[in-house]
């Protein structure tokens, strides 16, 4: 019954995020968080925020947070946007630069909030086959879109572009947005951050989620031309000016200010991460190539639900989706050495 319910949205199909189990400890490896702690300074700084001040209004500017991230990317603050995790600087990039009569493409296989959006903000949208190794067809990206929206590295693939090809995205789609989605970036793969003097078109969506351990204040920022950045702004502007509260402005300050922690931790995920696909290929399974914080693997033998139930028996959790081209694949987030131990264990006894 959606008796009261908008047109809009009567027929949709919301995102699924994956489960937060409860009830029962798990080894869980469905969700992308990472496995180790956010840095020492950020706890402080959450407890220190914590005070007299959660009365007032957090800056709606989220200055200090902005010009630390500008510093530490070589842009200007004004280049920089941040929102309530970046789920929802894609959703104000929906809104911002997407529209209109030509419909914005997108790759078959990639993170599957990108047509509930499109859906939402009523925007058409175009999705292009990956090629049968997962790898993006850049050729089919250019021209005759409304915008380009990819991440990269890929979700649920693992699998990234180099610099060159998303140089060719922005450059073959030059009066278009050109979104460029790097939630998993910072697990080895090159930033297009590289590339903004040169491309007006061209926004970089990151996520602290990830490889800074801050799942839970959900901070997200864009980096671009002052002119996006601008429409980010207005849009923000006109539905919640103040989209990061006291506390996730200062804990993730703090998180930008230990360097040493931020590289030490992700070394460490791209270390198991090496060491778990190379387990899992000794098992017969097929491993796409990541330069993310988890693994994409099929196995020839054993269906992808098949794993899934197995694994859940056995006290771990991954992610699968039964889609077109990958109902056989497991999506395994990369946990610390002794999660993924036991993950493969119970893949053994599985097998």
């Amino acid at each position: 019954m959606k008796e009261f319910w908008s047109e809009r949205i009567r027929d949709m199909v919301p995102y699924t995020p994956g489960e937060q189990p409860r009830g029962r400890t798990f080894v869980k490896l469905n969700t992308n968080e990472n496995p180790y702690p956010p840095a020492p300074g950020v706890v402080e700084a959450i407890r220190d925020a914590a005070g007299e001040g959660l009365r007032l209004y957090p800056d709606p500017e989220c200055t200090a947070l902005r010009q630390a991230l500008a510093a530490y990317h070589g842009v200007t603050p004004e280049q920089v946007f941040v929102g309530n995790g970046s789920d929802e600087v894609l959703a104000l990039c929906f809104q911002a630069f997407f529209g209109g009569e030509r419909a914005i493409v997108f790759p078959d296989i990639t993170y599957s909030f990108y047509p509930v959006y499109a859906a939402l903000y009523g925007v058409t949208y175009r999705v292009i086959p990956l090629r049968e190794d997962f790898t993006v067809p850049v050729e089919q990206f250019l021209g005759d879109n409304g915008g380009v929206l990819l991440p990269n590295p890929n979700a649920p693939t693992g699998r990234a572009l180099p610099l060159e090809d998303i140089g060719r995205l922005a450059q073959g789609n030059p009066d278009v947005a050109v979104v460029i989605d790097e939630a998993y970036v910072d697990f080895g793969c090159e930033s297009a951050l590289a590339l903004l003097d040169r491309y007006p078109n061209l926004l970089v969506v990151r996520t602290m989620s990830k490889s800074r351990s801050l799942a839970g204040l959900r901070v997200g920022c864009a980096i671009g031309s002052a002119n996006l950045i601008a429409a980010l702004n207005c849009v923000k502007n006109s539905f919640n000016s103040y989209t990061l509260d006291r506390l996730a402005q200062a804990g993730a300050l703090a998180s930008v200010e230990d360097e040493a922690y931020f590289q030490e931790n992700r070394q460490k995920v791209m270390a198991t991460r090496a060491r778990t696909a190379a387990a899992l290929e000794q098992m017969g399974f097929t491993v796409c190539p990541s330069q993310a914080n988890f693994l994409f693997a099929s196995h020839p033998d054993h269906s992808g639900k098949e794993l899934l139930d197995g694994l859940r028996e056995k006290g771990v959790l991954v992610r699968w989706w039964n889609q077109p081209r990958i109902s056989n694949y497991l999506r395994i987030s990369v946990g610390t050495d002794a999660e993924m131990d036991v993950l493969l264990s119970a893949l053994r006894e599985l097998l």
